[in-house]
């Protein structure tokens, strides 16, 4: 009998959490559809990202500095991006407020600029802005999406507590679809719900986990720390020495000695980037990546503009030979959340998980539905 009551509270906990942030998680679930395979899709689409090898050596982060600020003079450049020999070169232009985002593609032989791209502008930015922000404005979208993926995550959990079957008699229909001649839709639905579910539950809750934690910073902080994770997850730039001779001139050679030294360090780097100090106190910072589709093996580096001397930190993103277990696991969310962790094959696998997850709010609408016009249980449909 407490059992029975046990589950009609769940089960009205399911409901009432299901209704209430289903049409939420399905725009979550598809637009993370949608935007998979947005890298492979540029890259067949978008020609200007790949140049021609040639036997030449890339044009050194100074020259392309200047080349890029001519394009944008009114923005602040972030970084100068060198990808393998025959992509262009990437300026990026970032700031958070006020808020924009652009990449110049350059020809790293020739200094040629190939494309100006405002990355709050075209469909995947549409399709990021939903799966973030559910296309309200950032301060209300990330905090309604955060908390609907909270709402999810125990949502799974009721569900496996409801789909956990009394008998063997019932375990036989909740690992896979056993319809006979003339099941009815009803059935079919909530097999459709209980099932997919049941197979979704490992994956979605790395899904709501990953994505949690972006939404909030008190789940990212528990979340690392459970882990075991001891280093600081606030990003700050370690100061330069302002030297007051120096602190005038523009930066530009010293770019080049960080550049050269970090081609010296990681001849095997499927990508380098560069950052220019932004702030007469700010670094060099520089960061080499030695897996190409994946960011967890970025390797980042700090150097004092002046002196050029390397600085080190005490937040997550340093050193690579410094990460632990809980740093490397912090590292990877983006890559595991995208499915990337595994490749392309990953990516094929998150895309169909997530096309099932969205099915979930849909049929699971349905029974409730179905049983709110007839007032028929699901249990009792057949």
């Amino acid at each position: 009998m407490k059992n029975n009551n046990f589950k009609k509270a769940i089960r009205k906990i399911h409901l009432w959490l299901g209704l209430s942030s289903g049409l939420i998680v399905f725009i979550i679930a598809i637009t993370g559809c949608l935007y998979a395979f947005q890298e492979e899709i540029q890259n067949i689409t978008e020609e200007y990202r790949f140049v021609k090898e040639q036997n030449d050596t890339f044009l050194p982060p100074s020259k392309l500095a200047l080349i890029a600020k001519k394009e944008l003079p009114d923005k602040v450049l972030h970084a100068i991006k060198y990808n393998q020999k025959d992509n262009a070169a990437e300026a990026e232009f970032y700031h958070y407020e006020p808020s924009y985002y652009y990449t110049i593609f350059i020809n790293p032989y020739t200094g040629k600029v190939l494309k100006t791209v405002n990355h709050e502008e075209g469909f995947f930015a549409f399709i990021l802005d939903g799966h973030f922000n559910l296309w309200l404005p950032h301060e209300i979208g990330e905090v309604v999406v955060s908390v609907a993926t909270l709402i999810f995550l125990v949502l799974l959990v009721s569900g496996l507590i409801l789909w956990y079957p009394k008998n063997k008699n019932a375990a036989k229909q909740r690992f896979w679809f056993k319809w006979k001649n003339g099941t009815k839709w009803k059935r079919k639905n909530y097999d459709l719900h209980n099932i997919t579910g049941f197979y979704m539950l490992i994956i979605g809750i790395i899904f709501a986990i990953t994505g949690l934690v972006w939404g909030f910073q008190w789940f990212a902080y528990s979340y690392y720390k459970v882990s075991g994770g001891e280093k600081s997850l606030l990003y700050e730039e370690p100061l330069s020495k302002i030297n007051t001779k120096t602190a005038t001139n523009t930066v530009v050679k010293p770019l080049d000695v960080i550049w050269l030294q970090m081609q010296k360090e990681y001849p095997q780097a499927k990508s380098i980037e560069i950052h220019p100090p932004e702030t007469v106190a700010s670094p060099i910072a520089a960061n080499a990546n030695m897996d190409e589709g994946t960011y967890w093996k970025i390797d980042y580096r700090y150097f004092d503009q002046y002196s050029l001397k390397e600085m080190n930190v005490s937040h997550l993103w340093g050193r690579k030979k410094d990460d632990k277990i809980a740093d490397n696991l912090m590292k990877m969310n983006y890559d595991i959340h995208t499915g990337a962790i595994l490749g392309l094959p990953g990516k094929i696998f998150a895309f169909l998980t997530s096309l099932l997850i969205a099915s979930l709010p849909i049929s699971g609408f349905y029974i409730w539905w179905g049983r709110w016009r007839k007032g028929t249980t699901p249990d009792k449909t057949k």
